[in-house]
């Protein structure tokens, strides 16, 4: 059996355990720099898939070396094909692949001389006093233990919480060539209603356009189950043809996902030493899915912390308030009292877009909500607010 030591251990090579190790990495001038050890899934089922990251935010960012694509310009389009458009200014919306932001990490952190990677294979975290110790099995089937003061897992949870409501968001996307300029490279059609609609949330088309003949276009779904791999394509090749107009794409890659869109009650603290982030630490907003930008704010405060030497809770993703709202609208949709294309065209249409996308990532203030939350339909999100105080939380099916 080998042993290792560090300051801080992480858990996972993801999004979440990358941006951490980054950051105390590279901490503020004056600020101690503790060891980190990485301990990420050998190549196989345990590391996460290839995906793309999408999120806003205002200026310069710590990952812009990486940015694939950025979009100033937002579109919606209605059910009945209406236009929605917007300048977001002074937010830009970004796009990062995974693998890039892998080899750029990667790269800082071999430079920084202070993080060391492994690849294992994680069985379990185990507390111990004044710390605790993760045991895992190397490549070579060998066992692998680290001990940490500190444990950060980013891996994702084996089942999710009991929750009042749970939907899914799915999608299949294509990263698609085609031989003629058909894609507006200046705007992202975030949200295409002109798909059809399944009886329980909703559906929509996503175009990142990334030049005039390259664009990322997926089929998404919020809804309580899954589709099949023939369906999802069906959908797709529904929506590019038919709705979207275009034919004889070259499909070059694609990514397909499932995101968690609930309003149950993520554990940050697992154990004294032990903590989760990311996706599995609450860092996925339950009304739209989005959590790249979630973790940036919470690697960030986990970092500011240990370099303070203080406690390093990772905060809440998102604010009370916020998760309250997302609770009344996951219900709201789940249970059919509101047309989730209708709601969110009514959003769109009613609210300017750059306050929309801040009051989506919890960055606006309480008369701000309120004057967004003016523009839902009252009536059934007041008696789904009314349904919360009485729904159990059960675990979701298949957990």
């Amino acid at each position: 059996m080998s042993e290792a030591d560090a300051d801080v251990g992480i858990v996972g090579a993801g999004a979440a355990g990358l941006s951490l190790a980054h950051r105390l990495a590279f901490p503020a001038p004056g600020k101690r720099r503790p060891s980190v050890l990485v301990v990420e899934a050998p190549p196989g089922p345990l590391r996460p898939p290839r995906r793309t990251w999408c999120f806003w935010e205002q200026g310069d960012g710590r990952y812009d070396a990486v940015v694939a694509a950025a979009w100033q310009q937002l579109r919606v389009r209605t059910p009945a094909g209406r236009v929605i458009q917007d300048d977001i200014a002074p937010l830009r919306y970004k796009m990062i692949r995974s693998d890039d932001f892998a080899d750029l990490i990667g790269h800082d952190l071999e430079r920084s001389g202070r993080v060391q990677r492994l690849e294992a294979t994680v069985e379990a975290v185990e507390p111990v006093t004044d710390g605790a110790r993760v045991h895992a099995h190397g490549v070579d089937g060998r066992p692998l233990t680290v001990r940490a003061r500190w444990v950060f897992d980013s891996r994702p949870l084996d089942s999710l919480p009991a929750a009042r409501t749970t939907l899914l968001q799915h999608f299949h996307g294509w990263f698609v060539r085609s031989d003629r300029p058909v894609f507006d490279p200046g705007t992202v059609e975030l949200m295409d209603f002109r798909t059809p609609q399944p009886p329980r949330g909703l559906s929509f088309g996503y175009v990142l356009p990334t030049g005039r003949h390259e664009a990322l276009v997926e089929y998404t779904e919020f809804s309580p189950a899954t589709l099949t791999r023939e369906d999802y394509e069906r959908a797709l090749c529904h929506y590019t043809e038919n709705v979207l107009g275009l034919r004889g794409l070259e499909v070059v890659a694609a990514e397909t996902g499932v995101i968690p869109m609930t309003d149950a009650r993520f554990t940050r603290q697992a154990a004294p030493s032990v903590f989760r982030i990311g996706a599995a630490g609450g860092a996925t907003r339950p009304s739209t899915g989005y959590t790249f930008a979630a973790v940036q704010r919470q690697t960030r405060a986990v970092a500011a912390a240990l370099a303070a030497g203080h406690h390093p809770l990772p905060p809440p993703a998102h604010s009370a308030r916020s998760r309250a709202m997302d609770a009344v609208m996951l219900r709201a949709l789940d249970s059919g009292r509101v047309d989730g294309a209708a709601f969110f065209t009514r959003l769109f249409s009613r609210v300017p877009m750059e306050r929309l996308l801040r009051f989506l990532d919890g960055r606006t203030h309480l008369l701000e909500d309120l004057a967004v939350g003016i523009h839902a339909p009252v009536l059934p999100m007041l008696r789904s607010a009314a349904d919360l105080s009485h729904l159990p939380r059960r675990p979701f099916p298949g957990s």
